[in-house]
């Protein structure tokens, strides 16, 4: 009798799929069962120990030997990953939102490219929006004497830049 063939998962009856899960199955009566996909090869080895002790295989046939009854081989073997509507549609959902994140990208190159001048313009407002934001800040908590800032706070450079150059 040749020798059993075991496949790249290292089991009887186990297929890696190309998604990295693997599949389990069995054959009987001339047809090809399919057992179910598992996250790991172990998993799908078990179910497929199950059906074999489903279908009276030999001990030889087994993955794991140290299994003795169908009971036992049943507790081992882990449900099947169903793959359910709420699945797709959880799938879809994400595939459109990464769509339209790339979409969005897309046109802003799109956008930078033809107005950089534009795109620099707005970035540099936001900076000195910011920067007036705390430089008021600065201010407000200087004539309220109640400054959390400790004196080497570099807070305190961009007030005193204000002040100078609003002398001159």
């Amino acid at each position: 009798m040749p020798p059993c063939r075991r496949g790249a998962s290292g089991f009887r009856g186990v297929r890696v799929r190309p998604s990295g899960r693997f599949t389990a199955e069995i054959r009987a009566g001339g047809f090809r069962l399919t057992l179910g996909t598992y996250n790991t090869p172990e998993e799908a080895a078990r179910a497929y120990d199950a059906a074999a002790w489903r279908f009276r295989r030999p001990g030889h046939d087994m993955n794991f030997p140290d299994v003795e009854s169908l009971e036992e081989a049943e507790f081992l073997a882990p449900p099947p990953c169903l793959v359910t509507d709420e699945d797709r549609r959880r799938h879809r959902q994400v595939q459109r939102r990464i769509a339209i994140a790339e979409r969005d990208e897309q046109l802003m190159r799109q956008w930078r490219a033809r107005s950089p001048d534009a795109f620099f313009a707005n970035l540099r407002a936001q900076r000195r929006s910011n920067r007036r934001h705390r430089r008021a800040v600065a201010a407000f908590e200087l004539e309220n004497s109640n400054t959390t800032w400790t004196e080497n706070d570099p807070r305190w450079d961009d007030l005193w830049t204000e002040t100078t150059s609003d002398d001159e």
